[in-house]
């Protein structure tokens, strides 16, 4: 083959590249246009410089189902950098005002535009003293520290989630590895899903209902941190879905989810399992969003708050 022969092939190659490229892509926004993602896709995410807060408070959301809970930070250590330049990770939801009861009211939107497993709508009025969260999964017990006063209406939906056993069977559809997606994770909570590497609506589902952003903006999703997730451009679309980071490197995540809480034990379990390995989805066309369920299906068995 002469060199003008080889340069006409390799112009032709890198032309059928971008042509797939672009089928691709466009086959991935009809696709977000028919059902919105209840997951975040890894290329997609931005790098953002990490930036210390405590939380303060939260304007709780009231009876406008269109409201955004909002939230105020001051600054502080708790994201900081260290001597060496390099940020200081924090291990603990930063410290919020106490609240009363009777201040907080928490507002959830019915939602039926998703796949769905509907147990009702969690109650107006949050328990205020709830802290812990433990997800008892097959290979042992999760347990995150959570706070009621930083994000009362997250912690709400979850307790009222657990008491009605919505997440008793559900397999974690998710698992981000560094290798397939440029993440560390575990995702949880679609109730529809299979994990199986074939259901295409994987990632998808919710618990019929959505309520407002809370606590976010103030804590990178460093490893242990425990967050919601919605779909990628959305806001206030949070439901019965939430990630478990696995990696530092997460703080790449713009912060833009709702952070639940923190791992106080059981990390290792996930970890343990990530060595199996993933099943790729090959129907799934944006290339991530439910496509990675782990090999050694992780499967919820029960989740208390108390």
């Amino acid at each position: 083959m002469s060199g003008d022969d080889r340069q006409n092939e390799e112009d032709r190659q890198k032309e059928l590249a971008r042509e797939h490229k672009e089928r691709q892509a466009k086959r991935a926004a009809e696709q977000s246009a028919k059902a919105r993602r209840n997951t975040f896709i890894g290329a997609a995410v931005a790098v953002v410089v990490v930036a210390g807060g405590i939380f303060a408070a939260t304007t709780l959301v009231g009876g406008d189902d269109t409201s955004n809970a909002a939230a105020e930070s001051t600054p502080s250590a708790s994201a900081s950098a260290s001597p060496s330049g390099s940020p200081v990770l924090p291990t603990a939801l930063p410290s919020s005002t106490p609240k009363a009861a009777k201040d907080v009211t928490c507002t959830y939107k019915r939602d039926k535009s998703v796949p769905h497993k509907y147990v009702g709508l969690p109650p107006k009025k949050p328990n205020l003293k709830l802290s812990t969260m433990t997800v008892k999964t097959n290979h042992g017990d999760i347990v995150i520290d959570v706070d009621a006063n930083a994000t009362p209406c997250s912690v709400n939906s979850m307790a009222f989630l657990a008491k009605k056993g919505f997440y008793e069977g559900n397999k974690c559809h998710r698992l981000a590895k560094p290798e397939t997606s440029g993440l560390f994770l575990l995702q949880c909570g679609d109730p529809q899903a299979k994990a199986d590497g074939k259901n295409k609506t994987d990632g998808q589902g919710n618990a019929g209902y959505v309520f407002m952003d809370e606590a976010v903006d103030v804590m990178p999703y460093s490893k242990g941190v425990v967050f919601l997730t919605q779909p990628l451009d959305a806001a206030g679309q949070n439901s019965s879905q939430f990630a478990i980071s696995l990696s530092d490197e997460n703080t790449q995540l713009e912060q833009v989810y709702s952070v639940l809480g923190v791992v106080k034990s059981g990390l290792e379990i996930i970890e343990k399992v990530a060595e199996g390995g993933v099943i790729v989805n090959p129907d799934d066309i944006t290339g991530d969003g439910g496509s990675t369920a782990p090999k050694i299906p992780i499967v919820i068995e029960k989740v208390t708050l108390k």
